[in-house]
């Protein structure tokens, strides 16, 4: 069976700015931007560029909700906040490795 990517769309790689709780400015690469209509919310997983890979090859993957600016070119990244959220997170997050691993 063959498989077939999409390489305009691998190539397109966004990338975001997040500031860490000491103020200090970090590159991150957008993996996926998930749009929750349950939470009424969209949800952004990045990763850091550069992050070194663990011994299984995976690097660590971050999670935050989202709110688009009101001229919708930034906005702003806001922590999970129920366990809920985190659920539908999680589901998300283990689709996107199982189409990874296609």
């Amino acid at each position: 069976m063959a498989h077939e990517h999409n390489h305009e769309e691998e190539l397109h790689v966004q990338h975001i700015t997040v500031i860490d709780e000491n103020g200090n400015e970090q590159l991150c690469e957008v993996i996926h931007v998930h749009e929750s209509p349950e939470f009424g919310k969209s949800y952004v997983f990045y990763s850091m560029v550069g992050a070194e890979e663990d011994e299984d090859g995976s690097v660590e993957i971050f999670v935050s909700s989202f709110v688009p600016s009101e001229n919708g070119e930034d906005g702003e990244l806001t922590p999970i906040e129920t366990e809920a959220e985190w659920d539908m997170v999680e589901d998300v997050l283990n689709a996107l490795e199982d189409e990874n691993e296609e």
